[in-house]
């Protein structure tokens, strides 16, 4: 049981990871977007 709880942990803990770091990218899209906009300007 120690095991299965253990997998299921690890997954969870990965999916956060990649979900963190999508988001982060989404972020750092949104401010390239405004620094481009700002510079059209």
């Amino acid at each position: 049981m120690r095991i299965l709880a253990m997998i299921i942990f690890s997954c969870l803990f990965l999916a956060s990871c990649q979900t963190l770091k999508g988001a982060g990218q989404d972020i750092q899209d949104a401010g390239e977007v405004l620094d481009d906009a700002i510079r059209d300007e």
